[in-house]
């Protein structure tokens, strides 16, 4: 249908038909699939763009690091130098930001660390510039400087990611929980099942008094999940908290329930406010088993218990697994101490320690 229109004395005329309903209909019928995955073809591209830029980028900086370390070993290079290096380059290629005297002596830092160029090949340059000045910055020990790298490889880590953990001391707490895996799971799910978990875990986002009961932790836990999850670790799934289950006629809950993705089983997670006592084991043996009766799926692996509980003495824990036919690891955990009331408004916020972090971070990005 046609209408007519008068502007400044001349007639349009115009097509009432949607325009967006006529192009619509020329197009094909897997017009909007092809677009979808035309779309996602662009993203993956850019994102291997980006990473190849970034493997070069960190490639580069070590070959200048390595140079610049053999000529200070060999010329006596100092530190006028290196300055004098970083103005000319800066010169040369004022496009780069990457170049300043400060940036030049984390590569010749780089270089020393890590000698072995296959592996700046094949784990670092996997990772951003930041995040290995983050590595040289935290981390002083060669072995746990190379862990945290491929760690940072394999669980996708951000940098703020990498440097909470080099924080929280991950390397010396990965792995140290009393279980009985290796008698109670098949290989080689116990082997990874025992490098999940942690001793102790750190939940120094939540903060509760010395009288917290078990409800008051668990919904400390659940109101700030995400950290939660980052502190579990990759590949837990949450399920529910006080997740109900019926056994002849009776109402059993278990505080927490996961589903770990990599394992392939479920995870239940008893919280206790108290040192570990023998009786937890049992109660624990009792939801992993009605757990594997009454949810797991018969491709699951085993259902895997997880205490965690304010302290434990570690031949009471010895004597509880001993014997014990269930898959159950016995862990520790922290939090952070409630502070006087008078202490607290003298501490920065929230908000004042996010916007020094930025600032700090701008300062980085600029040098870089």
């Amino acid at each position: 249908m046609y209408t007519n229109a008068i502007n400044n004395g001349i007639i349009f005329i115009t097509h009432k038909c949607d325009m967006s309903i006529a192009n619509s209909l020329s197009l094909p019928e897997d017009y909007n699939d092809f677009l979808r995955e035309l779309k996602e073809r662009i993203r993956n591209a850019q994102v291997r763009a980006a990473l190849s830029i970034n493997r070069e980028l960190v490639l580069l900086y070590w070959q200048i690091g390595q140079d610049i370390l053999n000529r200070q070993q060999q010329q006596g290079w100092g530190a006028k130098v290196i300055d004098r290096l970083a103005t000319d380059l800066q010169k040369a290629f004022p496009e780069m930001k990457g170049f300043s005297s400060r940036n030049l002596k984390y590569m010749r830092s780089f270089a020393q660390n890590y000698p072995n160029f296959e592996f700046v090949q094949e784990v670092l340059a996997q990772i951003t510039w930041y995040h290995n000045i983050a590595l040289i910055e935290k981390v002083k020990s060669p072995e746990e400087r190379l862990w945290y790298a491929t760690q940072t490889v394999e669980q996708g880590w951000s940098r703020n990611v990498l440097v909470h953990q080099i924080e929280s001391g991950l390397y010396r707490r990965q792995g140290k929980a009393d279980t009985n895996f290796s008698r109670t799971l098949p290989n080689p799910q116990s082997e990874l099942a025992q490098q999940l978990l942690k001793d102790p875990y750190n939940f120094d986002f939540i903060s509760l008094g010395k009288e917290a009961q078990e409800r008051e932790l668990e919904k400390a836990l659940i109101e700030h999940i995400r950290d939660f999850l980052l502190e579990l670790g990759i590949g837990f799934a949450f399920v529910g908290s006080q997740y109900h289950l019926e056994v002849e006629g009776e109402d059993f809950y278990i505080d927490l329930l996961f589903y770990h993705l990599h394992l392939r089983c479920f995870v239940v997670i008893y919280l206790k406010v108290e040192a570990f006592k023998p009786e937890f084991s049992g109660k624990m043996s009792f939801y992993v088993s009605a757990v594997d009766d009454l949810l797991r799926h018969r491709d699951d692996m085993p259902t895997i218990g997880i205490i965690l509980c304010k302290n434990k003495k570690q031949k009471i824990v010895e004597y509880a697994l001993r014997d014990m036919n269930k898959p159950i690891g016995i862990s520790t955990y922290q939090l952070r101490e409630a502070l006087p009331e008078q202490l607290q408004g003298s501490l920065p916020t929230i908000e004042q320690l996010e916007a020094e972090l930025e600032a700090v971070d701008v300062e980085i990005e600029e040098e870089l």
